[in-house]
C-alpha cells in the first residue's frame, strides 16, 4: 500500500479534472473535484492511506491534461501510470496507452490486441476499471457497429474527446 499521495485539480472544457499522483506517477484521474471519488478506483494494494493537495507535485500531470485539451494528445501518454490488477487487465491497460489519438478500436479488436481474442467482456471490464482516464485512454474503445459503448464520465464526454482528437 502506498502511504501517501498528492492530488491537484484543474478546469477543463468538461469540468473540473483531478489527478492523484505518487511522486510524478499517476494513480488515478477523472472529471471530478473530489479526490476521494478517485481513491476508491485505485486497487487496494496501492491505494494511498492519505492524500494531500499539492499542485507542485502534480504539476506535470496537470500540464499534460491542459496540453491534451490544446491539441497535444501525446502529452498524457508521456507520464508514468501505476495501476494494479491481474495479468490480462495489466496488458489491456498497456494496450490502451498504445492506441493513437484519433483512432478507435472495438472491444473485440481491443481484446485481440490485449492478447485474448475471446476476452471481449474482460476487455470492457478493463476499460470500466481504469482509474487513470486520459492517461490510459479507454475512451478510444467503442462498441461494434459504431456505438460508443460506456464511459464512467458519460458518453457525451467520450464523444467530445473522440471529436477533439480528430479535429
Amino acid at each position: 500500500m502506498t502511504k501517501s499521495a498528492e492530488y491537484s485539480t484543474c478546469d477543463t472544457p468538461h469540468g473540473k479534472f483531478t489527478v492523484v499522483c505518487e511522486s510524478e506517477t499517476v494513480l488515478a484521474a477523472g472529471w471530478t473535484s473530489d479526490a476521494a471519488e478517485l481513491l476508491v478506483l485505485v486497487h487496494p494494494d496501492i491505494r494511498p492511506e492519505t492524500i494531500t493537495q499539492n499542485d507542485d507535485r502534480c504539476a506535470a500531470a496537470i500540464s499534460a491534461v491542459q496540453a491534451f485539451y490544446k491539441g497535444d494528445f501525446s502529452a498524457v501518454g508521456k507520464l508514468a501510470v501505476r495501476q494494479q490488477s491481474g495479468p490480462f487487465r495489466m496488458r489491456a491497460w498497456e494496450t490502451l496507452r498504445k492506441i493513437p489519438a484519433g483512432a478507435t478500436l472495438t472491444y473485440g479488436e481491443f481484446a485481440v490486441q490485449a492478447g485474448n481474442p475471446r476476452a471481449i467482456r474482460a476487455a470492457a471490464g478493463a476499460c470500466a476499471a481504469n482509474a487513470a482516464v486520459l492517461f490510459v485512454p479507454c475512451h478510444r474503445v467503442v462498441s461494434a457497429g459504431g456505438k460508443l459503448g460506456g464511459f464512467r464520465y458519460g458518453v457525451d464526454i467520450k464523444q467530445e474527446l473522440l471529436e477533439l482528437e480528430t479535429r
